[in-house]
Formats: C-alpha cells, sequence, structure tokens
C-alpha cells in the first residue's frame, strides 16, 4: 500500500502588525515572520485548485488574522487564531506555524523571539 502526504506552505512571510505584551508594541508596528505548514487530510487526485489548500489562502490568513487583526499580547494568540482560520478548509488535517518576531524587547542583546504551533484535527 502508499501512503502519500501532501503538505502546502508559506515560509518566510514578512508582515508588519501591532501586538505585543507591552503597551508601546500595540502601539507601533514592527515585523513578524510567519512560516506555514498544513498537511492534507487526503491526497489530491485531480487538477483542481478548489480540491485542495491554495498556498495563497495561507498568506490571506496571515494578513487577517496578523495584520488586520485587534493587537494582541501573545504570539501564542495569533497562531490560535491562525489555526482557526486555516482549519476552516476541511481538507486541512494539521498544521504547523512557526513566528518569529525580530524586533520583540529584550533585557539585552541578542536572541530571536520565536513560537512553534502545531495543531491537528481530532
Amino acid at each position: 500500500m502508499i501512503s502519500l502526504v501532501t503538505r502546502v506552505g508559506l515560509e518566510s512571510y514578512e508582515v508588519m502588525a501591532s501586538h505585543g505584551a507591552y503597551d508601546f508594541e500595540r502601539e507601533q508596528v514592527q515585523p513578524f515572520i510567519i512560516s506555514i505548514w498544513a498537511t492534507l487530510a487526503n491526497d489530491v487526485q485531480e487538477d483542481d485548485l478548489d480540491l485542495t489548500l491554495n498556498y495563497a489562502d495561507l498568506q490571506s490568513a496571515v494578513d487577517a488574522e496578523v495584520v488586520n487583526s485587534e493587537p494582541v499580547k501573545l504570539m501564542e494568540t495569533l497562531c490560535d487564531m491562525l489555526a482557526k482560520n486555516i482549519s476552516k478548509n476541511a481538507i486541512v488535517q494539521s498544521i504547523s506555524i512557526r513566528m518569529e518576531k525580530p524586533d520583540a524587547p529584550f533585557p539585552h542583546p541578542g536572541g530571536l523571539a520565536v513560537v512553534e504551533y502545531e495543531w491537528t484535527r481530532g
């Protein structure tokens, strides 16, 4: 038996948004770099865009949930919002999100703020 797994992805999509734990982060835009991988529940049998997850939909989900949403404090919240949006497509079995915040305030120079999030249809 042959087992096929198809993943659709969007890597290193950089957007400007106003989210963060501190008030000043929610008052000014800063970069967020987002990578998303969605595993499909079924292999795509036909050459039909309507039967898969369009990677442009991943970009649109980021725009809706990160760029055009009300500011939130946690990247974890943003990842959850993204997963809820993307999982509306019934063909999506699981979602992996990596969100980076290169300008996150740290007490000392260096480091990269990162949240990785995994979602699986139950």
